[in-house]
């Protein structure tokens, strides 16, 4: 199973040009507080990030259960953060990652 033996967790160069170290782990917590033992989770998530209003909002979709949740964040959104932003596991390698990276070799 997916994200069940973290070795190490990393952000690819794209989500630490675009992206603030707050937004970055908000995304571990997310993973960890919210997704782990909920959803059949797979090697690759998919986030988008969403204008609440001028708040910053996470939306992750499970195609399994057919379920959206949108996470909100007490964080001003930033026209220039990226729209989607992915986490792969590679192996216990969790990355975060601009969706056009999953094609590097991690």
């Amino acid at each position: 199973m997916a994200f069940a033996n973290t070795k190490g967790r990393y952000a690819s160069f794209g989500i630490v040009s675009s992206l603030p170290p707050e937004i970055i782990d908000v995304f571990w917590e997310i993973l960890d507080q919210n997704l782990k033992d909920v959803f059949l989770l797979d090697d690759l998530l998919t986030f988008q990030l969403i204008n609440n209003k001028g708040q910053l909002s996470f939306k992750y979709y499970d195609k399994y259960s057919d379920t959206a949740i949108i996470l909100d964040y007490a964080a001003k959104f930033d026209p220039f953060y990226p729209d989607i932003v992915q986490i792969i596991d590679n192996n216990g390698r969790e990355t975060i990652i601009l969706p056009h990276e999953k094609e590097i070799d991690l």
